[in-house]
Order: C-alpha cells, then sequence, then structure tokens
C-alpha cells in the first residue's frame, strides 16, 4: 500500500471529539452540502441518526452549501479542506484510517467510487455503504460517450466489493442492476427520509399573496428546478388545457435554465395572467398547503421528494408515472392520479378531476411511511447489521 501523505490541507477540523459508541460510529461522506436531493437526504440521514443517540460525522470535501445550517448539533462536521471531489480521496482515507468509523455511508455514483477506494487505501475495516439517487442510465445516456463507457468501468468493482448497495426507489435498484450487469439481489430499496414534522411546521407559517385570498380561483402548483426533466413545458400545456374548462392559477416555484423559455411560453397563453413562474422561495411549503393540486411533471426521477414534500403538507397530487418513485410513492394511483410522461391532456384531465373530487385520500398518512424515523428503522440492519442501536 502506498503511504498516506500528510500535509496542511488535510487537517481534519472537527467540531466535537470523537466519542465511542457502543453500536460504532457512522460516516456520511458527500462532496458539499450545496443544494440538491442527495445532499438533503444525506443531513436527515445524519440528523436521525444521531437523535437516535448514535455518533455520527458528516464528512464533506467542502464544508461549505446551504444545507450546513440544517445540520443537527449532535452531528460532527468533518472538513476534508479539498476542492474537486476526487481531491478528497487520500484525505478520506486519512480520516478512515484514523477514526476507524463501524460504517461509511456515501452517495452519489463518482463519489461512492471515491469512498471506495478510500477504504482500500486506508485499511480500516470499516463497512461501506453505497446510496443511488438517480436512475444510472439516464445518466449515461445524457452523457459524453468517454462517461458513458468509463463510469461503469469504475463503478462494476467498487459496487462489487460493497457491504450493501441501497437504492432509493425500486426503479432506481433495478435500472442500477441491470446497467452494472449485477446481482438484483444486492441492492437493497430504501426510501427517502422526509421530515414531516419540520415541514408542517413550516407549512403553517403565514404567506400573503393575493391568489391564496378566499373566494379566489383554485391554484395548481410545481416545484423544481426549472429544467428538462421536470418538463415544466407539458404542465404549462396542460394547464392552459385546463383553463379553456374552469377558472384556476399555476404557480411554478424554483429556477432554472428554462427560465427564459418556459416564461416566453406562458407569455403566448391566453390566459397569461393566470400562470406565475415564483421562483425560489425560502418556504416552499408554506405555497404548497395552499394550493389546491400539487403536480409533478417530470420525465424522470431518482425518487420524487417533492411529491412527498407536498402530501406531507396535506395537498391532494397528480404525478407522472416517470421512471422512478412517483408510482411507488403514490402506490400505483391509491394516493393520486398518475398519467403518462408528456401527456398535457391526460395531465389536465387528472388536475380537473381532482380538484372535483369530494372524497380525497389521506396523503398525510400515506407521507408518514417517508418519515425520517421510519427509514431510519430500515437503514439500521444495513448500516450495523450487527448491532442493535438505540431508539
Amino acid at each position: 500500500m502506498p503511504p498516506m501523505p500528510d500535509s496542511a490541507a488535510m487537517t481534519l477540523p472537527m467540531e466535537k471529539a470523537a466519542v465511542a459508541s457502543p453500536a460504532g460510529r457512522i460516516t456520511l461522506f458527500i462532496p458539499s452540502l450545496h443544494g440538491g436531493g442527495a445532499e438533503r437526504v444525506m443531513v436527515s440521514l445524519a440528523n436521525g441518526l444521531a437523535a437516535r443517540g448514535l455518533d455520527v460525522d458528516l464528512v464533506l470535501a467542502r464544508e461549505a452549501g446551504v444545507y450546513l445550517a440544517d445540520v443537527s448539533r449532535q452531528v460532527r462536521i468533518v472538513g476534508l479542506g479539498g476542492g474537486r471531489s476526487l481531491e478528497a480521496l487520500w484525505p478520506l482515507a486519512r480520516y478512515l484510517r484514523n477514526e476507524r468509523p463501524a460504517t461509511l455511508v456515501s452517495a452519489m455514483n463518482y463519489v461512492n467510487v471515491i469512498a471506495y477506494w478510500a477504504r482500500r487505501l486506508s485499511g480500516a475495516p470499516t463497512r461501506l455503504v453505497f446510496t443511488e439517487h438517480a436512475n444510472l442510465s439516464q445518466l449515461l445516456a445524457a452523457s459524453k460517450p468517454v462517461l458513458a463507457r468509463g463510469l461503469p468501468w469504475l463503478m462494476r468493482p467498487a459496487y462489487a466489493k460493497a457491504d450493501a448497495i441501497v437504492a432509493v426507489s425500486d426503479g432506481v435498484a433495478q435500472d442500477l442492476a441491470r446497467t452494472l450487469r449485477i446481482d438484483p439481489a444486492l441492492v437493497h430499496t430504501r426510501h427517502n427520509p422526509i421530515e414531516t414534522e419540520a415541514l408542517a411546521a413550516k407549512a403553517r407559517e403565514p404567506l400573503d399573496h393575493p391568489w391564496f385570498a378566499p373566494g379566489e380561483p383554485p391554484v395548481v402548483i410545481a416545484a423544481g428546478r426549472l429544467s428538462p426533466e421536470k418538463d415544466f413545458s407539458t404542465l404549462i400545456h396542460a394547464f392552459s388545457l385546463l383553463r379553456q374548462r374552469r377558472p384556476a392559477r399555476l404557480i411554478i416555484l424554483g429556477e432554472g435554465a428554462q427560465r427564459a423559455e418556459l416564461q416566453t411560453q406562458i407569455d403566448g397563453l391566453p390566459h397569461r395572467a393566470d400562470a406565475l413562474l415564483a421562483g425560489f422561495q425560502a418556504n416552499p411549503y408554506a405555497w404548497m398547503s395552499r394550493a389546491a393540486v400539487f403536480v409533478l411533471s417530470s420525465r424522470w426521477e431518482g425518487f420524487g421528494n417533492v411529491l412527498v414534500e407536498a402530501m406531507a403538507c396535506g395537498t391532494p397530487v397528480v404525478s407522472t408515472a416517470c421512471p422512478s418513485g412517483p408510482e411507488e410513492i403514490l402506490a400505483d394511483g391509491r394516493w393520486g392520479r398518475l398519467v403518462s410522461v408528456g401527456d398535457a391532456e391526460g395531465l389536465a384531465e387528472a388536475v380537473d378531476r381532482t380538484l372535483q373530487d369530494e372524497h380525497r385520500p389521506d396523503v398525510r398518512r400515506r407521507a408518514q411511511d417517508f418519515s425520517v424515523d421510519r427509514v431510519i428503522d430500515a437503514y439500521l440492519p444495513l448500516l450495523l447489521p450487527c448491532a442493535t442501536a438505540p431508539r
């Protein structure tokens, strides 16, 4: 094994001293906490595990990002002082050699490969758990040929040596096994944790917007990055069809590269004054909770956190049956209507019927199935298979 470099850049700033837990320390590794679904999930997992009395480290290549403020004070943050993710390899190996956590959890395919090599270089007996948050086949299809060929080549040996592989939905699990040509039995589904209680409190905060005043038309709402995979173009088309049938309004929360394109589409509508790109909102849940229907129009997802978040707000939902996640969340339509990807007429019909529903499913109850506490219960046997973790 080559000697491990020693430099000031690899100093590990730690907010509290390490304390040995009977169950062993659990470490979660991700490049940074800049906004993203995987980053949000890792923070929720870290907080949830720490709340059980476990010793938890959140190791970051770069100690930066909007979610830093959300990390529990019970979680020790370890910054590796790196720049790019690859630069974290040796510092992470050094951390593993020195700290020897019971389990290392990493997220995203290239980060998982780094985690594998770091453990190998460290010589530590740490258990290695990879998590996958997106469909690998779609990522590769949208990548340059060199990456599309090279990434699976790097992933296969690393994933073969993982102690557990976790996918955030059955669809992601099946896609991963098929794309990497590995045994499907090696991949476990663990849905994303949603902080339902904190979310419900935010949903009750006041919101000053005239469209939510009493007597105003119902508001259809959506949220997400303004990018092609969210397919807000089909949603805007569907809203135009819906608006021909009944008074209604559309609000899309979020920012992204397609803002100008989507605004141009809205400007061409006969009822352009009834559709709004509301941009980034620090508390989207106050908006969701006041809407009549939440719509997920995506072409693909890994899981679809925002769908569960809307349900936790008590808002009826409509979603595309995209790969992967919504069909699992909505139990094939039991908790909300599902329509085909790209079907504007079907989406308009589903929203219209949902607005007319006299008896709606208790979506808040379904959202509790994805609470942090329940997801932690499901994760623990994979993280600490030989220990009984405190509750």
